[in-house]
């Protein structure tokens, strides 16, 4: 790959060229889908670098698919958001094949400059050369000569191998680096690191049925100006969301934040949090990624918004 496209500013000039030739690729319900949605979608920057990017990316843990059927929908998914410039992909090596699943879907797509991709690393025990080796294979399998995003998995051996991510980060291999967790638990250790180190991302556990990340490490995102993404922003497999609400019907003051569904309501509570900079809902399928983008298009709860959805969820039953 030519590495000066990877530059943002030339980037963003051959979207508009692209993005022409990737709509005309899409199917028929697809290019209407996107011309019905008027809102442009709401970017916000990683403040290290000022780079920007779209509120609602893509978390692709369930992308790790061996057969054309089941690759079939994917390609639908990425071709879809592929409208969205710069839209984060966040995959990670523990998740089966998905990072070889999507290097070949976005080369065979043509789609590469139209995504922030984002992957992540583990040093188990310390150890960087097993990092290093893992890094590399997810070069290859991501088929890119340059990663957006790399990201300590769980914090597993982060500070063993940040010094590595920043050398690489200023050799240009890596554009920005951080951190990861998905566990309340290691919610101190992720605000320490992030003091400790100049973290351009750190990827955070968050949704309105768990907010305690907003307890500590988003006033360490917002000290230190560290971008924060979330995983499982819908309550994931350890507890959706959507099992609460499966009978409750969408209040009617939903509208005031431009939700009209519990997904995009859930979504964009998220990012009216001040300290969020995007949020990764994983989907396998365009139905719900259309759902889901827009959250990131229109209005956003304010704070008294916020706290009249954090008291609605909270009145209802377990």
């Amino acid at each position: 790959m030519n590495a000066s496209i990877r530059d943002p500013q030339r980037r963003r000039l051959l979207q508009g060229l692209a993005m022409s030739t990737v709509a005309l690729a899409l199917p028929t319900w697809a290019r209407a889908a996107t011309m019905a949605a008027d809102d442009a979608p709401i970017l916000r920057a990683i403040p290290s670098s000022g780079e920007r990017i779209p509120v609602v990316g893509l978390g692709a843990n369930a992308y790790g698919v061996q057969t054309a059927e089941e690759k079939a929908p994917l390609r639908e998914v990425l071709q879809r958001l592929a409208q969205v410039p710069n839209s984060v992909i966040d995959t990670a090596p523990s998740y089966r094949n998905s990072e070889a699943v999507l290097g070949e879907l976005i080369e065979e797509l043509g789609l590469r400059e139209r995504f922030f991709i984002a992957t992540k690393v583990t040093a188990p025990g310390g150890d960087v050369a097993a990092g290093i080796a893992q890094m590399e294979a997810s070069f290859r399998h991501l088929r890119t000569d340059t990663i957006d995003l790399m990201m300590v998995h769980n914090l597993n051996g982060a500070e063993a191998i940040l010094p590595t991510l920043l050398e690489w980060k200023q050799a240009g291999r890596l554009r920005h680096i951080g951190i990861t967790t998905s566990n309340n638990e290691q919610h101190a250790e992720t605000a320490a690191l992030i003091r400790a180190h100049p973290l351009d991302v750190v990827q955070v556990n968050y949704s309105l049925g768990n907010r305690a990340a907003e307890d500590i490490v988003f006033p360490a995102a917002q000290e230190r100006g560290t971008a924060v993404v979330l995983n499982v922003p819908l309550g994931g497999r350890r507890g959706s969301l959507f099992g609460r609400v499966r009978d409750v019907p969408l209040p009617d003051w939903a509208a005031e934040s431009g939700a009209s569904s519990w997904a995009q309501l859930f979504l964009k509570y998220n990012l009216g949090h001040p300290a969020v900079t995007a949020v990764l809902p994983g989907t396998t399928r365009v139905s719900n990624l259309e759902d889901n983008l827009g959250a990131g298009r229109g209005a956003l709860p304010d704070a008294a918004q916020r706290r009249r959805i954090e008291v609605f969820w909270d009145a209802l039953p377990e």
